[in-house]
């Protein structure tokens, strides 16, 4: 991940305000009916903070953190929470959430890492807790993109990767690029059950 940082660090102010309001609510109705009311979400690599936000307001607790300095101060200002800075790898909590949302974050993470990523941040997730996560839609391998790498996986790979953790597959699918003008562009986005 340490060479995607720096691109997030440096452009900040432009990936938040292209990312701030994207309309995410088609992602939310597989996520939300499994988190119990106020019940406590952990969105990890936040970004923006737009989704973080969006669950506090419909009177979720949640706690946030990103990797990026300069994009976790900017979730900080959009949200009023204590965004974290903090990699995947190193974050630690005392608490147990309900669920874990990890909306396009993930995919920075080297493939070999992966496994033992989401292992991790099971462990912060109660038994029977939902974890979302979503990937670029390819043929499991590592690439480089406008300065970021990014691991693009497709349901076999992801499967793979969540062997040897204590993640499994409760519901898959795939969409199109919420963004403006991206429509060609495939996600994978997967809801995980920790068991």
């Amino acid at each position: 991940m340490s060479d995607s940082i720096p691109f997030y660090d440096l452009n900040a102010e432009s990936f938040f305000n292209t990312t701030v309001d994207v309309d995410t609510q088609s992602l939310y109705q597989h996520f939300l009916p499994h988190i119990q009311e106020h019940g406590h979400i952990l969105d990890a690599g936040c970004g923006s903070g737009r989704d973080a936000k969006a669950f506090l307001d419909l009177g979720y607790q949640v706690t946030a953190f990103d990797g990026s300095e300069a994009m976790a101060n900017m979730a900080r200002s959009l949200t009023g929470l204590a965004v974290e800075h903090s990699l995947f790898k190193d974050f630690q909590s005392k608490q147990q959430f309900d669920g874990i949302w990890a909306c396009a974050s993930l995919l920075h993470v080297p493939y070999t890492e992966l496994s033992d990523t989401f292992t991790h941040l099971a462990s912060f997730l109660k038994m029977g807790g939902i974890f979302y996560c979503s990937f670029k839609l390819g043929e499991n391998h590592q690439l480089t993109r406008n300065g970021r790498s990014f691991t693009d996986l497709n349901y076999d790979g992801l499967i793979d990767i969540l062997s040897n953790t204590p993640l499994k597959i409760s519901h898959h699918w795939q969409t199109s690029d919420l963004r403006p003008g991206r429509a060609n562009e495939q996600w994978l986005n997967a809801l995980l059950t920790r068991i």
